[in-house]
C-alpha cells in the first residue's frame, strides 16, 4: 500500500493543478452536495475551515444563516472561535486565516456538524490530512468525539482505502463534488 506521504504528496500535487475555473466548480458542487445532508441541514451550529491551499472552498455556506465556528491553531491545539461574514480574519502560524483570539469562544457542547478539511478521505470514513495530527487529537477528545464529522474533499480525493494508525479518528461522513457517504 502507498504511504501516507506519498498519497499525500500525490493528491496535493493533482488539487494544486486544478484550473481556477474548475476549482470554482467542484467547490461550488460540493457546496451543493453539503446542504442537501440533512445532518447539515438541520445543524445550528457548524465549525468548518477557510480553503487553503486550493482545498475545496466553503465560502458560499458561510452566507447560510448558522452559527459558524472556525479555528486558531494554539499550540498542538484547535481553538475554535464564532466568525460570520465581514468580521475581520488575520493570518495565523501556518498562514490560514483564523478568527481574532479575542471573538467568542465555541465550546464542543454548542456544536451539532464539524465540517473536516483533508487531503484524502477513504469509503470508511478515514481521513489523510497534512500531518500535524490536530484534527486526530481533537476528535480523540472525550468532549468532541461524539459530535458528526464530515470530510471535506474533491472526488478524486476520495479513496477505497487510506493507511490507518492508531490515532486516526474515523470520520461520521465524507462529502465530495460527487456526493456524500455517511458512515
Amino acid at each position: 500500500m502507498t504511504t501516507k506521504l506519498e498519497l499525500r504528496r500525490q493528491l496535493l500535487k493533482k488539487r494544486r493543478s486544478l484550473p481556477a475555473e474548475l476549482w470554482r466548480e467542484k467547490s461550488d458542487n460540493l457546496c451543493h452536495k453539503l446542504q442537501s445532508l440533512p445532518l447539515f441541514a438541520q445543524a445550528t451550529t457548524i465549525l468548518a475551515y477557510f480553503s487553503f491551499r486550493q482545498e475545496p472552498d466553503l465560502n458560499s455556506l458561510f452566507e447560510i444563516k448558522k452559527v459558524w465556528g472556525f479555528p486558531r491553531c494554539v499550540d498542538k491545539s484547535l481553538l475554535w472561535h464564532r466568525w460570520q461574514p465581514g468580521e475581520e480574519l488575520k493570518k495565523g502560524a501556518y498562514g490560514i486565516f483564523e478568527p481574532d483570539a479575542n471573538s467568542v469562544a465555541i465550546t464542543a457542547k454548542e456544536v451539532d456538524l464539524i465540517l473536516v478539511p483533508a487531503v484524502a478521505c477513504d469509503q470508511k470514513g478515514y481521513r489523510l490530512g497534512y500531518g500535524g495530527g490536530f484534527y486526530d487529537r481533537l476528535l480523540s477528545n472525550r468532549d468532541w468525539q461524539d459530535i458528526p464529522t464530515i470530510g471535506i474533499v474533491f472526488d478524486f480525493a476520495l479513496v477505497p482505502q487510506l493507511p490507518v494508525d492508531s490515532w486516526d479518528q474515523r470520520l461520521h461522513g465524507v462529502c465530495t463534488d460527487a456526493g456524500w457517504e455517511i458512515n
